[in-house]
């Protein structure tokens, strides 16, 4: 790495981070986006030399589990440090100011960065009835927003209320919400699904972006590709119980204690588009198909509307029915699960940008 200093570089030092430490994080990162294992020593070099940016943070209708998510390590890590290097200007829960003041600073962050800060948006923005339905210091969401876009070089939808509406756009949508992308026209938008997101997920694409002054490659429904690219089922450790047709019935049986398939307990997996079974949550330590409960799908647009949470999926649950018959009277189970698998598998993937609710439910 070069000798230039970098607010980066000395803010890991103080916190006990060595260059070494910092290569390696780096090197992981780029695995993790699905980059070649030249990008680790490309990120190292482009982040050490990074100045400091300015980050706008808007919190909408959301319930601040997003902010939660980042935040939230039991102990200094890499990305949070990459985190706290950024210039964070405004965020209505994490800033000391209020009021009047909080507003300042919105707007002189604004002026002293235009056209250069990152925009991060969690929660849905209400459009019915002009919008009254949640407004900052008298301000509705919508005009906060398309005033705080102008500035913008790109925008972050943080969540799966900012990137498809979420919760507070489920029937009968009460406040007319809708998704950043449906507002924001004219500027980069990247969408980091889930409810909340995984910490990891969140500072990568930060750190893509400080690195490289581009986004990452995006899915169709604007989701970073590395982390979206694959479904959680294709991750999963329980995966081989599945090919073998071994199922738990309820959550407290012999085979949900083996850890069998959780696929007909409802669990989205197969559906469901996200790095959770590899990146998880806690530091690595578990997510929730291996704490032994199924994926709510909360990554993908409409899962809550989609519901059946513990029905399990008609898609591809009827090939599997066939090979547990096949099973019983001694057929090649393996040979056809494993055929069912792939035609299926090359069906959700080729679907998944454009699933509804009704792909979800059985």
């Amino acid at each position: 790495m070069s000798g230039e200093s970098s607010l980066l570089i000395d803010n890991l030092a103080r916190h006990g981070v060595s260059r070494r430490a910092f290569i390696k994080y780096c090197a992981t990162l780029a695995s993790l986006m699905a980059l070649p294992p030249t990008a680790g020593r490309a990120f190292a070099e482009a982040l050490a030399k990074a100045s400091r940016p300015s980050v706008i943070w808007l919190s909408f209708q959301e319930c601040t589990g997003c902010t939660e998510s980042i935040s939230r390590s039991h102990t200094p890590t890499l990305e949070g440090l990459i985190f706290d290097s950024i210039s964070l200007d405004y965020h209505h829960t994490l800033m000391a100011a209020a009021g009047e003041a909080a507003e300042a600073a919105r707007a002189a962050a604004m002026q002293a960065n235009w056209g250069k800060y990152l925009l991060v948006v969690d929660g849905s923005v209400p459009m019915k009835d002009g919008g009254v339905y949640s407004t900052i210091a008298g301000i509705s969401n919508h005009d906060m927003l398309m005033d705080t876009v102008k500035g913008a070089a790109a925008v972050v939808a943080v969540g799966t209320c900012a990137a498809f509406g979420g919760l507070p756009k489920a029937q009968p949508n009460p406040t007319g919400a809708v998704a950043i992308s449906e507002l924001v026209k004219d500027k980069p938008v990247v969408n980091i699904s889930g409810c909340p997101p995984i910490p990891v997920v969140m500072t990568g694409v930060l750190a893509h972006y400080l690195a490289f002054g581009t986004l990452p490659e995006l899915d169709k429904l604007g989701r970073p590709l590395a982390f979206y690219g694959e479904t959680i089922h294709d991750r999963c450790y329980r995966r081989p119980f599945y090919d073998q047709g071994k199922f738990a019935k309820t959550f407290d049986d012999e085979g949900a204690r083996k850890g069998w398939c959780l696929f007909e307990l409802g669990c989205k997996g197969p559906v469901t588009y996200n790095v959770c079974a590899t990146a998880k949550w806690n530091d690595g330590t578990s997510f929730p198909i291996e704490s032994g409960h199924g994926c709510l799908g909360c990554s993908e647009p409409g899962f809550w509307d989609a519901g059946g949470f513990y029905r399990a999926l008609s898609m591809p649950a009827e090939p599997l029915k066939v090979a547990a018959k096949a099973v019983a009277i001694g057929a090649g189970v393996g040979v056809a699960v494993a055929f069912a698998n792939r035609a299926k598998k090359s069906v959700a993937r080729t679907d998944h940008q454009t699933a509804t609710p009704a792909d979800l439910e059985k």
